[in-house]
């Protein structure tokens, strides 16, 4: 996960901090040695990490802080706005423009995930109620043209492409076949590098000039840490980037990228790639990611990510149907897939403040479990799924073999269903301690969805 490392570090920093009762100007200077080596070897660029900690340092050691009640705290919170004003303080929208289509264009280097989180990002403006296009201006690539077709397959977002013509022409006929069928969004894939290049700047300064976007967003990989900021750079100086997108934040980035590119280039962070399925981008809130590297959770990302993957009404059937012992395997199917949209559990347990990220290393939905469990409830008939009390061994062997599963995934998938109602029953003020204990067990014993996952 993004920023662990650096998170670690920070928190064991304060830590000692928050041992003290009273702090001394020599305290606060110490702990920001040890903030500096942190950042530097999260990769942080040396003149942003000099900037941060001398701003720290200044507002630390004022009498305000030295003598409040919990200067600890109070240090913590200084760190926490620094940071999110090295991040861009608030959070930045794309540029669209007043008349249709807004034109947004993709650059980056190559490797950097431009094609795939470019169509992300449609996907997402989809959600917002725009119609976007996709248009495959990398001509240079093989198989660029037929990726991009690909995932706007994946995601139902429509392509367009003229094969390796000029990729100017191929960009202005984007826009002509936007108008003529009602796009209102077009996202140019340009071409990428393995390094910046004149031949390269000079296409882009083309396109641009030809098509003049209302965003150009450069798509940069949060794994590259400092070498980030010296593309985002020559790209801001060839073409006036408006804003970034980071991928591969899901990794093991070390944060360098985010903390440094902003604040370098001036540009704000708009959008983050956190994992590799289609749905994975988020807008990037400056004062959210700050509170994830200071381990103080981020609830508000996670409540989001719960209202876009649950329906509230149904979630509100289901809970009833539990109190009432009238939940079925189809609704036990359908909780499935919902907790499945929401993604990993690493990353969405890491928004909840206190959680140990040492704990939820690796964890993760196990997405086989799931599409085994899937299997076997689709190849019962609906009396089955209903009433699972009907499940004899002639049923049992005719469902396994239906499902390309064994008997024992069928029996293991009752019991699961079993336990969760018998818990269900248990959910009472003084049966909850009894009740997390089973249900630790129930992921722990391998065959739960979560792989594992402790504590559940």
């Amino acid at each position: 996960m993004a920023f662990e490392s650096l998170s670690e570090k920070l928190n064991e920093a304060f830590k000692k901090l928050r041992g003290k009762g009273r702090l001394t100007e020599n305290d606060v200077k110490e702990a920001m040695r040890e903030v500096r080596m942190a950042l530097l070897e999260a990769d942080v660029s040396y003149k942003v990490v000099r900037d941060f900690t001398k701003s720290v340092t200044a507002k630390a050691v004022g009498t305000d802080v030295l003598e409040a009640l919990n200067p600890a705290q109070m240090v913590i919170k200084i760190v926490n706005e620094e940071l999110c004003d090295l991040m861009g303080s608030e959070n930045r929208k794309l540029n669209l423009s007043s008349r249709s289509p807004s034109v947004v264009m993709l650059v980056g280097l190559q490797g950097a995930g431009k094609t795939t989180n470019g169509a992300k990002l449609a996907g997402y403006m989809r959600k917002q109620g725009k119609r976007p296009l996709l248009a495959a201006c990398d001509i240079y690539r093989p198989a660029a043209i037929k990726q991009l077709e690909t995932v706007g397959a994946q995601l139902d977002i429509p392509v367009f492409q003229m094969g390796t013509t000029n990729p100017v022409d191929i960009a202005k006929a984007a826009i002509e076949h936007a108008k003529k069928h009602g796009n209102d969004l077009v996202f140019l894939d340009t071409a990428g590098r393995l390094h910046i290049d004149a031949q390269l700047m000079d296409e882009l300064k083309n396109i641009k000039a030809a098509v003049e976007p209302a965003e150009i967003l450069l798509v940069v990989d949060a794994m590259t840490g400092q070498d980030a900021v010296s593309a985002a750079t020559a790209f801001d100086e060839a073409l006036d980037v408006t804003g970034v997108m980071l991928t591969k934040l899901d990794g093991d980035a070390r944060g360098g990228a985010a903390l440094s590119i902003t604040a370098a280039t001036g540009k704000p962070i708009k959008f983050i790639g956190v994992g590799e399925k289609l749905d994975m981008i988020e807008p990037f809130y400056p004062d959210r990611m700050a509170s994830r590297i200071l381990g103080m959770g981020d609830m508000l990302t996670l409540i989001e990510k719960a209202q876009q993957s649950f329906d509230e009404k149904k979630a509100l059937e289901a809970a009833e149907k539990l109190r009432s012992n009238r939940f079925t395997l189809n609704d036990y199917l359908e909780q499935m897939n919902q907790l499945k949209n929401m993604g990993d559990l690493e990353n969405l347990m890491g928004m909840i403040p206190g959680l140990d990220a040492k704990a939820l290393k690796g964890a993760k939905i196990d997405d086989k479990a799931m599409a085994r469990q899937e299997a076997i409830i689709l190849s019962m008939t609906m009396a089955e799924r209903e009433n699972p009390a009907i499940l004899n061994s002639s049923r049992k062997k005719r469902i396994a073999a239906g499902s390309g599963t064994t008997v024992v995934d069928v029996n293991r998938l009752v019991k699961q269903y079993e336990a969760m109602q018998q818990m269900t029953k248990q959910l009472t003020g003084k049966n909850m301690k009894k009740l997390q204990k089973k249900m630790g067990r129930m992921n722990g014993g391998g065959g739960g969805l979560f792989g594992g996952f402790p504590g559940l």
